[in-house]
Formats: C-alpha cells, structure tokens, sequence
C-alpha cells in the first residue's frame, strides 16, 4: 500500500508530495491526492497548467501523474495527518489525574509489574470512567469514542503501571470479536458486562506447535446432537484459570487448512474444561494451560459461522496489534522517564550524568524513536477512524515497530542505571523483562516483517503493471 506519515497539519499543506499546484489557481483535493494505484481522489485541475509540486513537471490527464513518474514502480506517496486534537490531549490529562489518585501508595518499582496484575476493582473503576470499551456502540454499553482516544488511554495506563490484566483481553480481543461476529446473539447478553469492568476473557488461539500458523491448530470440534464437543490442548494463554469466558478455535472440519476452523464460546466451570496448569515466565503474568476433554456447548456458543474461524482471528489482529504497539509506546515513555531521572540526580566526575554528552546523544535517540513510534500507533488509528480503511499494514508496522523500540529505550534505561539498573526487583529491572514478551505475542515481529513486506512488494508489482 501507499506510504501513510503522521504530519502535523501546517506541514502538510507545505509538503509537496501532497500538493499539486496549478498555475490556473483552480481548487484542489489537498489531503488526498492519489489511491495505491496511482488513481485520483476527489476532483483535480486536469490538463495545461497543472502541475506536480515536487518535480515541476505537467501532470498528465489521464492519471494526474508527471510523466517522470508513470515507469515509477513505487505507488504514489500518501500522507495522512494523524495529530491527536485538543480533546485527546484532554483526555490524556483526565487518565493521569485519575491514576495519580488511583495508584497513590503503590512504589514505583511495583508498578513495573502490575500491568500484568489482575485487580478487578480498579478494572470496574476505568469501566464507570468510560474507558474501558471505548470505541463500541452504545448498544452494547460501549461509548462510541475513536481508536486514537483508546490508545491515548492504553499508552497512559501502561506508563503509569496501571493493573490492567483483568479486563485486558476482554477489551482489546474479545469484546470488538463478539461485536463484528456475533452481533445479535452473543453480544448483547455479553459485552456490556465487559464494559462495566465485570467480565474477564482469554483467547484460546496457540497450540504446542501453533503460534504463528494459525491454520494447522489440532483441537477440534465435533458435532454432537444439538450443539459441539472440544477435545484438545491450549497453550501460552494468558489468564488461563482467572477468566470468566474462553474463546476457543478449533478444527470443525468444512474444509482442510484455514477454512476448516471454527471459533466457540466456553463458559469457566464447563465440564471437560481444564485452566489449572500454570507456565512460569520472566515476568509474572497470569499464563496457562488449557484442557478440552469432551467440553461441551451449545450451538449457540459458535461465534460466527462453521468454518469462519480463521477469518475471525485475522479480522480482529488488526485492532489487536495497535492496542501492543500502544502498550509498547507506554513501556518506553516510563523507561525514559527513570532514565532521565536517573541522568539528572546521578553525579561524578563533578557534574550530573546528564551533563555528558554520551547520554545527551543517548537520551536524544531514545525520545526520538518513542515519538516515531507514537506516529506510527496514532497513524493506525487514524487511517481506521478517519479513512475508513482496514489497517493489516499500518498495524503491523505500529507493532513492529512500538515494541522493538521499547526493547531498544529499556535496555538504554539499564545501561544508564549501571549496575542498579540488573539489581532485581529495580523499575527497570522488571521493564525489561516485562517487555520481552510483547515481540512475539499478538504477532513475532519476523511475522509483522513478513506481512509488511509482501505488502510493500504486492503494492510495488501492482504498479507496475
């Protein structure tokens, strides 16, 4: 697809990638210029007197292209403004206040961990603030908000420690796939418990040997009489044993690969349910085992159609993937900000360690690649709310991209804390290994490359042609 960059808006009309200039002064489109295939949006001069503002060059009639540009393989740059406005920034103003009351009394070194806490009091509190389903309809309880509001939320309550575990796979998986594929049924009886803070989810998708792919996941699903029998093993599934609901996929068998899998709605205390298996990881986190041995439900616990699994789990990864680049962008502002506390109150040699320009070089790049992530989290946001458009690209890359860069800002922040910075039990300390695992969840970040480019190229021989 085409190049999407967050720009603030009085660059954007000034970029010339953006803009045809006329010598006729006639109107134009200044925000959306060309489609991934170098088509036109909206209404532009066409003809003598038009022409790019880039190179100069007249812009051809039947594509509004210069002529340098028609052998180009690369489709034509788009870029989107993605600022968040003044009731954003709002917004993130009232998140803080709320936390700073919230978590007073907890230390800062116990926070770094509580992201991965389970405390349903304080899950009921952000639900009676409105925050937790925000961009559902109010139908289902949910608030009608944007993306970008959500993630200034996720990005807030993750910098800040916040114990989100309780309702954090209900908001960001479960809840929008009972919306989109089970409107009528499964969704008005469930999600507004979701909402209320009351509800908690897992997703029981991996396998022993099925992370990534999807498609050749083993446990399976037989028909029974008036409803479905599971038999099978999940693994690698967080809050195994706390939830209150599971969604599982599972082989149903309407065609071999990914168009035989089916999505289905388990209760906790089903019999033939087992969530008691526990699996130690660097950082504490509610991850488990799941047992299906003759789990039985009803035909009314199918979520969607047989066989539409697979295209559920895809069709939701896009929301899914932003929602962990955000959380990533939250990690790496709370380690810069240790890291930056740390280079001020630290002195030797006669000066604070913020004096050097070693860290000064150090505490720049960091900042730096925290704002680009944050562009790209808020872009993906910003194309699904604004332009309406499925955001598998621009999610993959805010994920891609968050996380990696948070892994990069953490491991800045231990370095600059020297020998503290490996002491266990420290802030930063715990960051890094809480941050480990979000490259491979939700998408390793080798997948996340794969996807992007098989687009980027795809997009590169569609031009082409």
């Amino acid at each position: 697809a085409a190049l999407d960059v967050c720009m603030p808006r009085s660059l954007l009309r000034e970029h010339p990638c953006r803009t045809i200039q006329s010598t006729q002064r006639r109107s134009v489109n200044p925000l959306r210029t060309h489609d991934e295939n170098g088509k036109t949006f909206g209404q532009h001069p066409r003809g003598v007197g038009a022409r790019c503002a880039f190179s100069g060059e007249n812009v051809r009639p039947d594509n509004h292209r210069p002529a340098s540009c028609v052998n180009r393989v690369m489709p034509v740059p788009r870029i989107e403004p993605c600022v968040p406005d003044e009731a954003c920034e709002q917004l993130r103003l009232e998140v803080r206040e709320f936390l700073a009351e919230a978590l007073a009394g907890h230390p800062a070194v116990a926070r770094a961990h509580h992201w991965s806490v389970a405390d349903p009091e304080f899950s009921r509190r952000l639900g009676e603030r409105g925050w937790i389903g925000m961009t559902w309809p109010a139908r289902y309880g949910g608030h009608e908000r944007s993306q970008l509001e959500r993630y200034v939320v996720i990005e807030e309550l993750l910098a800040a420690g916040a114990p989100v575990a309780a309702h954090w796979t209900a908001d960001r998986q479960s809840g929008p796939l009972l919306i989109r594929f089970a409107p009528e049924t499964l969704a008005p009886k469930i999600v507004p418990g979701i909402v209320r803070g009351e509800t908690w989810f897992c997703i029981g998708l991996s396998e022993s040997d099925t992370g990534s792919d999807l498609a050749s996941v083993r446990t399976r699903a037989t028909r029974s009489g008036d409803g479905w029998v599971l038999d099978g093993t999940k693994t690698w599934i967080s809050n195994a044993g706390l939830a209150d609901r599971y969604v599982i996929f599972a082989r149903s068998g309407e065609a071999p690969g990914a168009k035989g899998i089916s999505a289905f709605l388990v209760d906790a205390g089903t019999p033939g349910l087992d969530a008691s298996e526990r699996i130690p990881v660097i950082a504490p986190h509610p991850l488990g085992t799941l047992r299906l041995n003759g789990c039985r439900v009803g035909a009314d616990r199918l979520i969607g159609a047989p066989g539409q699994g697979f295209a559920i789990a895809m069709g939701t990864l896009d929301l899914f993937r932003t929602t962990v680049g955000a959380a990533g962008l939250g990690f790496a502002r709370r380690a810069l900000d240790e890291a930056t506390q740390r280079a001020i109150g630290r002195r030797m040699f006669g000066q604070t360690l913020a004096d050097f320009q070693l860290t000064q070089v150090q505490v720049g790049d960091m900042a730096t690649q925290i704002d680009a992530a944050a562009l790209m989290v808020y872009r993906s946001a910003w194309t699904r709310d604004v332009m309406g458009r499925r955001v598998t690209r621009e999610a993959s890359m805010a994920k891609l991209y968050a996380t990696e860069v948070a892994q990069k800002v953490i491991d800045g922040a231990v370095q600059l804390h020297g020998g503290l910075g490996v002491v266990t039990g420290s802030t930063v300390e715990r960051l890094y290994r809480e941050i480990r695992a979000l490259r491979i969840y939700e998408g390793a970040t080798e997948v996340l490359q794969l996807i992007v480019g098989a687009r980027h190229l795809d997009a590169a021989r569609k031009a082409a042609s």
